[in-house]
């Protein structure tokens, strides 16, 4: 009897007796709808949605380790070579930072993607501390000119309407803003305050006072001078972001264009988390392109020897539905030209709507 064989993207309840073979997606709504239409034939997950689920998991991971393999790999800014040689240096501004309360975050994935952005942030304050224009600060960690400046001014925007809008009412958000005038020139404690007032600003004139004089302090211990003339650490490593790197941890090394394997490079080093993590999603791409899923048992026991919560639970999510992913692994079987026909669809309907 010739081998049927039925991919389908949208559960049915009702499919012919004789498909022999089903390629589905990993959602249990398409395993069930296939039990119960077709419980003669053998499921096979598509090869596409378990690379595209390892991919999450590890987008993840790196948002959650990005602040770990940016402070590694980024060179000491003035107030940690202060720390180093015993310095006591007063700080030029107040940091507009405050830590995230996961109650108004759900989910891991969301807590990991928002302590990524969080880092970068940072990063951006402790450049602005340096004494970077917004040009060279954008140039650093990749980023617009135009988000560099609104997160100078405002902060950086997370969390509940009601919570920004109540952070936004103290003297932190205007930090950057006064330091930006001062730079320019402007000393006057009371002009700057009514300047801050027209940006928004409800407090009174006595926080600008004391942050002013904390400016002149420190421009003091400078001769009066911004470090504006230093020049820009290599930005190879700072630019990276969690969306960007999961796949240069999926592709071929062979495929990366030499800037990409130089920054993977760096984020493997500073980080032994990312490292380990890189070695396993090399491992499964391998054991995915070459259809070797007789090495499927041997890498699962390597992901649960490596204790990273991440890609346990995608060993948990193969676990539930080990069958099918094995026979994806092993089996020519996918979702290819189906997925291929509903793009074409989604296409259209965006080119005629």
């Amino acid at each position: 009897m010739a081998l049927r064989l039925l991919s389908f993207h949208i559960p049915v309840l009702w499919l012919k007796p004789e498909i022999d073979v089903v390629s589905r997606d990993r959602g249990e709504d398409y395993a069930a709808a296939a039990r119960k239409g077709a419980p003669q034939a053998r499921q096979v997950a598509d090869r596409y949605h378990l690379a595209d689920n390892l991919r999450d998991f590890i987008e993840e991971l790196l948002a959650r380790c990005h602040k770990e393999i940016s402070q590694a790999s980024t060179p000491p800014t003035s107030e940690m070579r202060a720390q180093e040689t015993g310095d006591d240096v007063e700080q030029a501004s107040v940091r507009p930072f405050w830590p995230a309360n996961d109650d108004l975050l759900a989910g891991s994935a969301h807590r990991a993607r928002h302590a990524e952005r969080l880092d970068r942030y940072q990063q951006l304050i402790h450049l602005r501390e340096e004494g970077f224009t917004q040009k060279e600060i954008a140039h650093q960690l990749g980023m617009a000119e135009r988000t560099v400046r609104h997160w100078l001014t405002r902060g950086i925007p997370y969390g509940k309407p009601e919570l920004r809008h109540k952070r936004r009412r103290g003297f932190d958000p205007y930090a950057a803003l006064t330091r930006e005038r001062f730079l320019q020139g402007s000393r006057n404690g009371l002009q700057l305050w009514r300047e801050l007032q027209a940006q928004g600003y409800k407090g009174g004139s006595g926080a600008v006072y004391r942050f002013l004089a904390r400016l002149k302090q420190n421009s003091a211990t400078t001769g009066g001078k911004a470090p504006q003339s230093q020049a820009a650490p290599d930005a190879s490593v700072s630019q990276w972001t969690a969306k960007q790197a999961v796949w240069w941890f999926l592709r071929d090394p062979s495929d990366l264009r030499r800037k990409e394997q130089e920054t993977l490079l760096a984020i493997r080093q500073a980080s032994p988390i990312a490292d380990i993590a890189y070695g396993l999603a090399q491992g499964f791409m391998q054991m995915l392109r070459r259809r070797e899923g007789q090495r499927l048992d041997v890498w699962l026991d390597q992901v649960r020897a490596s204790h990273i919560p991440e890609l346990q639970r995608f060993v948990r999510s193969i676990q539930q539905d080990k069958d099918a992913v094995l026979a994806g692994l092993t089996e020519p079987w996918s979702n290819g030209v189906v997925e291929g026909k509903i793009n074409k669809l989604k296409l259209i309907k965006r080119i005629v709507s």
